[in-house]
């Protein structure tokens, strides 16, 4: 089982939740509202006058086979729309209850 992070500009709320359900991934836990600023490029996330967009974060818990399928697809979904911001992260999990 892998875990997968993923942090991206409110903007890719809805098309995120599609990808995750297209590849039969049901479970997930969102946070609606997180601030940051990405290492590369993009613009800051902090909800102020300067900087007024805010991100979202998303984790959902994967079966290995349908983990490199759920990253090709918010990789597509980045380069699409590179400005707005996402990243995710994947680690496998070792046990769960």
């Amino acid at each position: 089982m892998k875990a997968i992070f993923i942090a991206f500009d409110q903007a890719f709320t809805e098309d995120i939740i599609d990808t995750l359900s297209s590849c039969n991934c049901r479970g997930f836990t969102q946070w609606e509202q997180v601030l940051g600023r990405g290492t590369k490029t993009g613009e800051p996330h902090y909800g102020s006058h300067a900087w007024p967009s805010l991100a979202s974060s998303i984790i959902t818990f994967v079966e290995d086979h349908r983990a490199d399928e759920v990253l090709n697809r918010l990789h597509k979904m980045d380069e699409e729309r590179p400005k707005l911001g996402l990243r995710a992260f994947m680690w496998e999990i070792e046990k769960t209850i």
